[in-house]
């Protein structure tokens, strides 16, 4: 029974960021390619599509897996001990196979467009596009163990919402995912980021994850500590009067 459960979680990974993948290369042939539009047309769309698909496959599978189809995720998952390493593991490879598979996706749909099914991307996202990706993954991985501490059910709406806003507001259009990251070097879209750069961005990517863990631990430990303050100066006050 526990091997059928690890198995349903990671299809959940795999089909989540195959979806993911899938919109996000799509979006961007659709637009640029398909209706001959520009790059401000595929940021915008992008910042109404993403955030869409997000909301469906945070719904369809978190109960299952947990919902993070992000590799960066699922490490501050593993420092939280919310998931074993092993598992974090099984995961980080299911979300790796599922971005490939949905840029893949994305090609056949446009064969007409793209002419193929994997290409090495030549599309440059060099110097602070770097920076923009630390800072765009130090705010997701951030909300996420924020939101998750808190136990909010807005989680649905919120992370999504947080991207489609760095897409427009970051320099790089928040790509803040590993396995989103290497899936766009395989694409010949508008998408796509150099090998050369992609390493960069996912480099960028895990540090800022870890430094979002960070003050996370800083502030929510400090939370902690004026919670039961707060409790123990309540039953004191209990016991004297």
């Amino acid at each position: 029974m526990k091997n059928q459960g690890t198995i349903r979680e990671l299809l959940a990974e795999f089909i989540g960021s195959m979806f993911l993948l899938t919109v996000v290369n799509g979006v961007a042939i659709m637009f640029s390619s398909h209706l001959d539009g520009d790059s401000m047309n595929v940021i915008l769309t992008s910042a109404i599509a993403v955030p869409a698909i997000l909301f469906v496959i945070i719904e369809l599978f978190g109960p299952i897996s947990g919902a993070h189809f992000n590799p960066v995720v699922t490490m501050v998952m593993f420092f939280e001990k919310q998931i074993t390493a092993i598992k974090s593991i099984q995961y980080i490879l299911a979300q790796l196979l599922g971005g490939i598979v949905g840029i893949m996706v994305s090609h056949l749909m446009f064969y007409h467009e793209s002419g193929g099914v994997l290409f090495i991307s030549e599309v440059a996202r060099p110097d602070f596009n770097y920076f923009s990706e630390g800072i765009g993954t130090f705010m997701l991985v951030f909300a996420v163990l924020a939101l998750t501490k808190t136990k909010s059910d807005k989680a649905t709406f919120v992370i999504p919402l947080l991207v489609g806003g760095n897409i427009l507001a970051t320099s790089s259009t928040m790509f803040a995912n590993p396995q989103v990251t290497l899936a766009r070097m395989f694409t010949n879209s508008v998408a796509g980021v150099r090998p050369v750069d992609g390493l960069a961005f996912i480099a960028m990517q895990v540090i800022g994850a870890i430094l979002a863990y960070i003050v996370y631990k800083l502030l929510f430990k400090r939370r902690t500590e004026d919670i039961q303050g707060t409790s123990l100066d309540g039953s004191v006050k209990k016991i004297i009067h």
